[in-house]
């Protein structure tokens, strides 16, 4: 039996190659790179210096080579900080045009690069492919439905470049950091943030009761104080990127009421 898949038409790979890719992403990116193998792929962020969110990805090993999945709309941006960054490392850096991203909530059987996704197992299996599977049935409402109820974070639709600091994208529970690897770009703020402050604000899923969220709305409490912002939404549940001080409080968006899910 084939698995019903999605094509997500934001989403683009590159592709790594070369003797020295992995140790060359192991000095940059949030995750243990040298853990990735062609059945367990991770789950990284590339930060400022100080510690904020610039781009996440999917990294999968394909033979000796790694690719990327990653946000289409900021490939040519990611492009061009990973060139700034290669100096003369023997790694080769490809644009994979011919190759697309699908999901499926069942391990898929056709050719290509699978993997379960490795933010959340409720979110199933991705593949890379250059090919059409044979059952596009998936429909984009359901995975997004599940996504949200998740509180998975799609890129930057949800986190805020160079504004979020890594761990309030909720990047620890998505198993998108690593502190045992060592250094990478930004990891002094990110262990300080783990081991000496708490998170006064951070991606949560809410959802609504009774009425329906569109993005940008202001979470509200009673007293009409500002507890955060909707992101991406399907009009019931929702990412927000929300203050933790709030909660156990009353919420409302423009009077809906809105709860942590």
């Amino acid at each position: 039996m084939t698995a019903a898949m999605l094509k997500l038409e934001n989403r683009a790979v590159l592709r790594l190659s070369g003797s020295e890719t992995k140790t060359f992403l192991q000095g940059l990116v949030t995750n243990d790179v040298m853990k990735v193998t062609a059945d367990a792929a991770l789950y990284a962020g590339l930060l400022t210096p100080q510690g904020k969110f610039l781009f996440d990805m999917m990294i999968v090993a394909d033979g000796d080579d790694l690719l990327l999945d990653i946000e289409a709309e900021r490939k040519p941006d990611l492009m061009r900080r990973l060139m700034m960054y290669k100096l003369r490392a023997d790694v080769t850096i490809a644009d994979e045009t011919d190759l697309s991203v699908w999901v499926s909530f069942a391990k898929p059987s056709c050719g290509g690069v699978a993997y379960q996704d490795p933010r959340h197992e409720g979110l199933g299996w991705r593949l890379i492919t250059s090919k059409t599977p044979d059952d596009t049935t998936l429909s984009a409402a359901k995975y997004e439905a599940k996504r949200l109820t998740l509180g998975v974070p799609d890129g930057g639709r949800d986190m805020e470049v160079e504004k979020y600091f890594w761990l309030e994208t909720d990047a620890e529970r998505l198993n998108g950091v690593s502190f045992t690897k060592g250094c990478f770009v930004g990891q002094e703020l990110t262990a300080r943030m783990k081991h000496r402050t708490t998170l006064k604000k951070k991606l949560v899923a809410v959802k609504a009761e009774g009425g329906s969220l569109t993005p940008g709305q202001t979470l509200l409490t009673p007293d009409g104080k500002n507890a955060g912002e909707i992101r991406t939404t399907d009009g019931t549940h929702a990412i927000a990127y929300f203050r933790l001080e709030f909660g156990d409080t009353s919420l409302n968006a423009d009077g809906v009421p809105v709860h942590l899910a």
